[in-house]
């Protein structure tokens, strides 16, 4: 999906669900769709490097801490609700829970598949996708990774494994589950490449010895909140959280927490 494509289609669905915060104002309805049980159950994405979207362990207290964990726990403030972290280390998991309605909310890219099982709100964040190559790759720029013979590492179900399963016509796409197969992969000398997000890829970087993140990106798209599909008085609320954590700093300081202080928060969205 294009970048202004994404956009627009992230900026539809702020539309709507600023549009249904006329028919969602009662608190009841709120609670119904976005703490069910009581609490807010928060799906959040971990692995051993983090991002804007991703948290990590913290391993001296089994705690989790990131972006998303910030913004839980402010929603969970403003709601006036208890908030529960349940962890996915992969998406097809994170995914089929949605499903299931194992989950009220989650902080994820925009893509298409995810938006089958859930609605987007505005985005908070625009996310670059990049390569990290090992230690004496002569892979330098992005148009030498399409080639026959180079092995590209995605994690299954994420953005960048749509997108490179569209673009690579030569490259060689191997599917891993989680980021920490990607890392030890990549260590190991079993891909020349890795797909990520930039941040992400940073951060598996330090941890894999003389290994570079290609300068550029190869596609860019919005990270957002979103929740389960057909609850428009959830969606509703997520939306105007949003919008008013991006204008009273809350995701600055998010950013900011997490180490991400070059990090641009994404512009207000459009309200009608």
């Amino acid at each position: 999906m294009s970048l202004l494509k994404s956009a627009l289609v992230l900026f539809a669905a702020a539309l709507t669900a600023c549009a249904s915060v006329q028919n969602h104002t009662g608190s009841d309805a709120v609670r119904q769709e976005l703490a069910p049980t009581g609490k807010v159950r928060v799906a959040v994405s971990v692995g051993p490097a983090a991002n804007t979207f991703r948290a990590i362990v913290n391993p001296a207290t089994g705690d989790l801490r990131g972006v998303p964990v910030d913004l839980a726990k402010a929603l969970g403030e403003k709601l006036g609700a208890p908030v529960e972290l349940i962890r996915y280390d992969n998406y097809p998991d994170l995914l089929e829970a949605a499903r299931r309605g194992a989950w009220d909310i989650t902080f994820l890219p925009f893509e298409e598949e995810r938006a089958k099982v859930m609605d987007y709100g505005p985005a908070y964040f625009l996310l670059e996708f990049t390569y990290l190559v090992p230690a004496g790759s002569a892979i330098r720029a992005h148009s030498d990774v399409d080639r026959p013979g180079v092995r590209v590492a995605v994690a299954e179900g994420s953005v960048t494994a749509s997108n490179r399963e569209r673009a690579l016509k030569n490259a060689t796409l191997v599917r891993f589950k989680t980021l920490t197969e990607i890392r030890e992969q990549l260590k190991a000398g079993k891909v020349d490449a890795a797909a990520a997000s930039r941040e992400t890829l940073d951060g598996l970087a330090a941890q894999v010895p003389g290994a570079r993140v290609l300068s550029g990106s190869f596609h860019a798209d919005g990270v957002a909140v979103a929740v389960p599909k057909n609850r428009p008085a959830a969606l509703a609320y997520v939306t105007d959280f949003i919008e008013t954590a991006k204008a009273t700093g809350i995701v600055r300081r998010a950013f900011d927490k997490a180490g991400f202080k070059e990090a641009v928060v994404a512009a207000a969205a459009p309200r009608r």
